[in-house]
């Protein structure tokens, strides 16, 4: 039933991902992404829902506008695809604590982890192609997490799992370690952005997974690093988008943290 149900999430995950899209480019051009039907970003011709269906019509234009054969982003199922498949790993993840708190909670909750999903994967695609992390998603994402966190401690506090004093120790901490890295490289090493992408990590994740997903971002940054040097893509002192890294490594201490972090201390006793 899990995965049936999954499959449903996922193709739910799917649909929002073409929206993210959507979002990820109107972003760029400071449009609005709700008063205006989707368009090709070359001819312009509005598109129709055949051309709009996530990963197939990709596969069924073959890349291309349907219009003026202009290629279409890799991006664009790539994005769809990873929406898909982490509301799926979001859902099963949380589906083992469906029958230990209320179900409104639980539904809320779940609701919550695929918005805070959403904002993760627009920072991820929009510092990767523009560098920068936008104030108008990384603001939005804090206020949502905030203000769920405050519901939750209000309306549902025996199942609120985080500690208060933890969220904003974790959220400080994590924006203090990276603006100490922006002072001490001058900017060079890390952006203003990364910093408020960090605070935002710390009070989302908590300690430690926080740590976790530090350690994870810098361990993931180093080797993708040394494999553009080594294949020549970019050199010692090019600039690279961290915010990628700081995402897979929130992700990662999100579904795994736990785990690796009792991995971590047996492998010490």
């Amino acid at each position: 039933m899990n995965i049936f149900f999954s499959f449903f999430i996922f193709i739910f995950g799917l649909i929002i991902g073409s929206f993210l899209n959507c979002v990820i480019y109107r972003l760029s051009k400071k449009q609005s992404f709700l008063s205006k039907r989707s368009y090709c970003p070359y001819c312009g011709h509005t598109l129709h829902a055949i051309d709009l269906i996530p990963i197939l019509s990709f596969i069924i234009l073959k890349g291309r506008c349907r219009y003026c054969q202009k290629p279409i982003s890799i991006q664009y199922p790539l994005v769809e695809l990873s929406t898909g498949l982490l509301f799926s790993f979001i859902f099963l993840k949380n589906i083992e604590s469906l029958f230990s708190i209320p179900v409104l909670f639980w539904v809320l909750d779940l609701f919550f982890l695929f918005i805070i999903c959403c904002f993760l994967i627009v920072i991820f695609v929009y510092d990767v192609k523009y560098y920068i992390i936008p104030d108008r998603v990384i603001y939005p994402a804090v206020l949502t997490t905030a203000v769920w966190y405050l519901i939750s401690r209000i309306f549902f506090s025996p199942f609120f799992k985080y500690n208060i004093f933890n969220i904003l120790f974790s959220g400080i901490g994590a924006s203090l370690f990276f603006l100490a890295i922006v002072f001490i490289s001058r900017g060079k090493g890390m952006g203003m952005g990364d910093v408020k992408l960090a605070f935002f990590m710390g009070i989302f994740l908590g300690f430690p997974r926080i740590a976790v997903a530090i350690f994870l971002s810098f361990f993931i940054g180093a080797i993708i690093g040394i494999i553009l040097i080594f294949l020549g893509k970019k050199k010692l002192k090019s600039e690279i988008p961290f915010a990628p890294f700081l995402i897979t490594g929130t992700f990662l201490a999100f579904f795994y943290g736990d785990k690796l972090i009792n991995l971590y201390f047996n492998l010490l006793l």
